[in-house]
């Protein structure tokens, strides 16, 4: 009698019997099954890194040069490369057309979808699809989420010698406030809180970026901003609030942020559930934050290889001091928990998508 030599007898079984054959053939195929699950990883980290060896990779920005997307997005590709298998180059492009919703429309289009390119969006363009039905041609919900930054409050701040000074007031007298493009949120978030909340914004556009828009409360063109970013508000002037020059009246965001806790949520003025369900469909773009992209059919093994990266330069120090020089605390979301947010956003109520979108284009 022979025992074979892969696997020792079974009990009660006799050796060589046919039924002993077969089960050795099974632990045959069990081993290989193990080998290959052991080596897999690493033979997929390979992979990923013989792809991206010698290659560069593309950061699209959906906005222009100089503007706290641009910057941040530049810190990011300065510090990604080092965590990503391969080691590839990474440099930065920017493509502003209507807001960024070219940029995003071309990627999702036309690729390349081989992860050889990211997209940086504005925050409001996984919205756009629902807001803007014929300009954005995409799905959000398709994008593959790489990560975001961090979520960042909104505010809405006044000079301290306007004649508002308070969230209440606004619902009774005019405050007369300045936007850049329709699109952005300081011209969105005025426009959807008078139709829905019914407060008294007079809305002035057409200023070129936000600093010129600081510059006209300086002079006293306008009385306050609504809808701008917290970190991008201390980025662009830090000593407006220690100095007393403004004061801000309210955040925009689904909850109050830890970081201004005694600052008014817009959302709270809400009357009914249909009145927050249009709020927080414009509003949630503050959960999302800075988010990065790739287009849809990147193989799974680079966009897991991407995620993780986005994550470990998150979390690398040399990156978050960097950020924190630009005035921009980092606070990341993981690309599943974007993508999960951007999939919640796409289930707005149909009533209240009109209802926004009807605001927004009165």
């Amino acid at each position: 009698m022979t025992y074979s030599p892969l696997i020792p007898a079974k009990a009660g079984i006799q050796t060589g019997s046919p039924l002993s054959r077969g089960l050795a053939v099974v632990d045959v195929i069990l081993a290989l099954i193990l080998l290959f699950v052991a080596i897999w990883p690493a033979r997929a980290a390979e992979d990923v890194a013989g792809f991206y060896r010698g290659k560069q990779i593309r950061f699209i920005v959906g906005s222009a040069p100089g503007g706290t997307y641009d910057l941040l997005a530049r810190i990011v590709a300065r510090h990604i490369g080092a965590h990503i298998p391969g080691h590839p180059l990474v440099m930065v492009q920017n493509q502003p057309t209507a807001g960024g919703i070219a940029m995003t429309n071309q990627l999702y289009t036309l690729g390349p979808n081989d992860g050889t390119v990211i997209g940086v969006p504005l925050n409001g363009i996984p919205a756009a699809p629902l807001l803007q039905p014929q300009a954005a041609r995409f799905d959000a919900t398709k994008l593959i989420w790489l990560g975001s930054t961090h979520s960042e409050p909104y505010v809405a701040y006044v000079w301290h010698t306007a004649p508002v000074q308070d969230l209440a007031d606004v619902l009774t007298a005019p405050l007369v406030v300045g936007a850049t493009t329709p699109g952005t949120t300081m011209n969105d978030f005025p426009l959807l809180t008078n139709a829905v909340l019914g407060s008294k914004f007079k809305i002035v556009p057409g200023y070129g970026s936000t600093p010129q828009m600081n510059e006209a409360l300086e002079r006293g063109e306008i009385e306050g901003v609504i809808g701008f970013g917290w970190f991008a508000l201390n980025a662009q002037v830090p000593q407006w609030l220690p100095q007393h020059k403004i004061r801000l009246i309210a955040q925009f965001g689904l909850t109050k942020s830890r970081i201004l806790p005694d600052v008014p949520l817009m959302l709270d003025l809400a009357k009914s559930e249909a009145d927050r369900q249009a709020l927080a469909l414009l509003f949630g773009r503050t959960e999302y934050g800075r988010p990065y992209f790739l287009p849809p059919g990147v193989p799974a093994d680079r966009v897991a290889a991407l995620r993780r990266a986005f994550d470990a330069t998150m979390h690398d120090p040399a990156f978050t001091a960097e950020a924190a020089k630009i005035g921009f605390a980092v606070d990341p979301l993981s690309g599943e928990q974007v993508q999960a947010l951007v999939d919640d956003l796409a289930k707005t109520p149909p009533a209240a998508v009109a209802r926004v979108r009807a605001a927004l284009n009165k």
